[in-house]
């Protein structure tokens, strides 16, 4: 009867966490898909009579307003659009790059594997911040270049969690059937293989999204990031941060902004972690 009520109660419990996970990404999603009908001029109207409004002070800027009169509510928004694509875009390459390499690796093995994962260990051996800082100086800032720099910190992650995905499927009854009667290697890789070890690649990448989120952020605010013209939640928080005793309001929400996506994300992903592995054995 103990472990019944337990059971009640821990599936309620990641109920809720579906529901809030749901409602935080759902909601900053909406608004951010529809910001530029919310706000046609993309929140760079400049005003000065109204800088470093307090919000609820004065009608139209809810949020307040920086240093040059723009509407903080309106920027965060529009800012989540490129935080947002820096997230999904670098999160959905990673996935690609490193699904191919960690099925070929994992299937073929020897000499190739084992250059594909010294490669992967050299690469994960290498601080991010100094990835970053080289890739920055060498090729450039901008929304494109942070995309790419993400997907190549990131593949390694999805290429050894496929790989050893592979080296336990590879010698199975099903995988051997399919090679004895004459399916070819690119077939068992991506109709075999593949939809047997896909479940722990969409959890990671739910998290992972929200960590390139964070990283995108925390390169912006450091001035390595996306052009500081364009609005984003990191280049918001750079801004900011001189005025946080004067006018909190400009870094507070922005900051808010990205507690909430990362806390949505991560809730999804831990009850994506459950749903597809109910029995615990996922480990990420």
């Amino acid at each position: 009867m103990t472990a019944a009520i337990k059971t009640d109660k821990l599936k309620r419990f990641k109920n809720l966490e579906f529901i809030l996970g749901v409602l935080l990404v759902g909601g900053i999603g909406f608004a951010v898909i529809f910001s530029g009908w919310l706000f046609p001029g993309g929140g760079s109207e400049l005003n000065l009579a109204y800088r470093l409004t307090p919000p609820l002070v004065e009608q139209g800027f809810p949020l307040g307003t920086d240093p040059l009169g723009r509407d903080v509510l309106a920027r965060v928004i529009i800012g989540g659009e490129i935080s947002l694509k820096v997230g999904v875009y670098s999160a959905l390459g990673a996935v690609v790059i490193g699904i191919i390499m960690g099925l070929v690796s994992g299937y073929y093995g020897g000499f190739l594997d084992m250059i594909v994962m010294r490669f992967a260990d050299v690469q994960l051996a290498l601080p991010f911040i100094l990835l970053a800082i080289t890739f920055i100086a060498v090729i450039g800032g901008g929304l494109t270049n942070m995309i790419i720099l993400l997907i190549i910190s990131q593949w390694v992650q999805y290429a050894r969690l496929v790989r050893g995905s592979v080296l336990s499927l590879r010698d199975r009854e099903f995988i051997l059937a399919a090679k004895a009667i004459g399916v070819k290697d690119i077939r068992i890789l991506f109709q075999h293989l593949l939809p047997n070890l896909i479940g722990p690649v969409i959890v990671l990448m739910t998290l992972n999204v929200a960590n390139n989120i964070l990283l995108e952020s925390s390169l912006t605010f450091l001035g390595l990031g996306v052009d500081p013209v364009i609005p984003s939640w990191g280049g918001m928080l750079a801004e900011g941060r001189t005025y946080l005793q004067t006018a909190w309001w400009v870094s507070v929400f922005p900051g808010l902004a990205i507690l909430l996506t990362v806390l949505g994300l991560n809730l999804l992903g831990d009850w994506l972690r459950d749903a597809l592995d109910p029995t615990g054995r996922t480990s990420l």
